[in-house]
């Protein structure tokens, strides 16, 4: 009976067979809570974690103001510190006092404006300040010290024009900023976690379900049926690829919704890219489980070999650029480094196909060889 049908219509026996397999798999995905939570759960926990705990802003900074002769123009400039969203200027009396706060951590930096400041100021030679950071976090203590100079800068601008002098500041920078204008952390760093949470779906979703489907013996009683290897990995990457989707579809609508992340790009470009990507995850995921074929030992070489290198080879948190050469050459062996780069790119300045087509060029590649080489393993099991 099914002989004669597999004889006259082999193109529809093969669809029959991928039909009935992805429909094995999706009832396997709505009886398996697990997937459903690293697809839709997870994304939400981690968007909800970094998107509001992690910051690379520093906003508020509490600052000490030690002033050795009060006059005017030595207030004025001091209550400047309280126009700043970025630092809070505390006022104190001696720079000991100044340095005993910095010590205990209470404040982050010392302003200190000696007693000369006022008269060099009026006789224009030069009213130097003296910033004294907390270099213990670089990062912060290099922000600080960027804020301080721009509120000094912004102060003298201002009493340059109220007084009708002209401004002493050699140079008079306007600064624009591109891409994010509001130069808020988050908008780099919420496109960037999509990314990673595309590495987790992908690569735990496939690789722990494939796992326990070896655990379980029922992997080798595919192996034997009349479906193709092609046909079977079709089968698990159709329904997983589309719960990816749901996931990415997920994430950039808390990304754009919660988070007031902009979208400078076209939605096709930033779903279309996500699918070469996802394609990318999913090949490693599948490729690990056939290595592994044990669920706990697939579940930790896939957030070892996937997650971490993902989270800081990048481009995420930590600039690439900064990183010594050799490290730089291995982050091209990691697939979110392209993502990252396309997310952030079509996020927040567009379309720039200079990016996104070396980058997808590159995922295209990436996801034709782990899918052929888990195609090329499983085919030798078959043998």
């Amino acid at each position: 009976m099914s002989g004669h049908g597999h004889e006259t219509t082999p193109r529809g026996g093969k669809a029959m067979r991928l039909t009935g397999l992805v429909r094995k798999e999706t009832w396997q995905i709505f009886r398996d809570p697990s997937s459903i939570s690293i697809a839709f759960v997870l994304p939400v926990i981690l968007l909800l974690i970094f998107g509001y705990g992690v910051s690379l802003d520093a906003r508020d900074v509490p600052i000490a103001v030690v002033v050795h002769d009060q006059t005017a123009d030595t207030a004025s400039f001091t209550a400047a510190f309280n126009h700043s969203r970025y630092l809070v200027g505390q006022p104190m009396r001696t720079l000991a006092e100044a340095k005993r706060a910095l010590m205990d951590g209470r404040v982050r930096g010392i302003v200190v404006l000696r007693s000369d400041y006022t008269r060099r100021l009026l006789a224009h030679r030069d009213p130097a300040i003296q910033v004294i950071v907390d270099g213990v976090d670089a990062n912060t203590a290099r922000l600080v010290i960027g804020y301080v100079q721009a509120v000094w800068g912004s102060w003298l601008q201002q009493r340059a024009l109220h007084s009708g002098v002209a401004d002493q500041t050699p140079v008079d920078a306007e600064q624009r900023v591109w891409f994010n204008p509001e130069v808020r952390s988050r908008d780099f760093l919420v496109p960037g976690l999509i990314a990673i949470i595309m590495t987790l779906i992908g690569a735990l979703l496939t690789s722990l379900v494939v796992a326990r489907e070896w655990e379980r013996g029922t992997m080798e009683a595919l192996m034997v049926t009349p479906a193709s290897v092609g046909e079977i990995l079709l089968g698990k990457l159709i329904p997983y690829f589309i719960l990816g989707m749901g996931g990415m579809a997920l994430s950039v609508a808390m990304a754009m919704v919660l988070f007031k992340v902009p979208l400078a790009g076209s939605a096709w470009v930033l779903f279309g890219t996500a699918a070469l990507f996802l394609l990318v995850a999913l090949g490693m995921g599948l490729l690990i489980s056939t290595a592994a074929k044990n669920q706990f030992a697939a579940g930790q070489v896939a957030i070892i070999v996937t997650f971490l290198p993902a989270f800081i080879l990048s481009g995420f948190i930590f600039d690439i650029g900064s990183m010594p050469a050799p490290i730089q050459w291995i982050s091209h062996l990691i697939a979110a480094r392209y993502f990252v780069a396309i997310l952030q790119t079509v996020f927040l300045a567009g379309n720039v196909w200079q990016v996104i087509i070396p980058n997808s060029v590159a995922l295209v590649l990436m996801a034709a060889f782990f899918l052929g080489i888990t195609w090329r393993i499983s085919h030798k099991r078959l043998e």
